[in-house]
């Protein structure tokens, strides 16, 4: 699938700051299944509130797919996701040069997090 738009990850404000000092994150998913999430903005809020519910420390890595060196696939999330939905997975460290632009990420007062429109 070839897609020219914005993609995002969500991570830990610590996590972010590390990977500054190191040139690239290397979240646990990129041990663990061999993958770093993303999402597009349209989507992100879904595995936010899967994953992250409530947590406060998060930010949105706005990710420019151009810059990424390791192969990104378009596969599928969880069975609780609509049906047919892809999520965007970089087989890969995620180089902190792909990142364009950073912002915080909080939910709602009910812990919820919102349908991002931008990255």
């Amino acid at each position: 699938m070839t897609y020219s738009g914005i993609l995002v990850h969500l991570c830990g404000a610590a996590d972010w700051a590390g990977a500054q000092g190191m040139g690239e994150l290397r979240p646990e998913s990129l041990r663990e299944v061999g993958f770093v999430h993303l999402s597009t903005p349209q989507q992100v809020h879904l595995p936010a509130n899967r994953l992250y519910r409530g947590r406060t420390d998060l930010v949105l890595l706005q990710v420019d797919p151009a810059k990424l060196a390791a192969p990104v696939r378009w596969e599928p999330g969880v069975p609780e996701d609509p049906e047919s939905m892809l999520f965007p997975h970089l087989y890969g460290p995620l180089p902190v040069g792909a990142v364009t632009s950073v912002r915080d990420f909080r939910p709602g007062p009910d812990g919820e997090f919102p349908v991002a429109d931008r990255g």
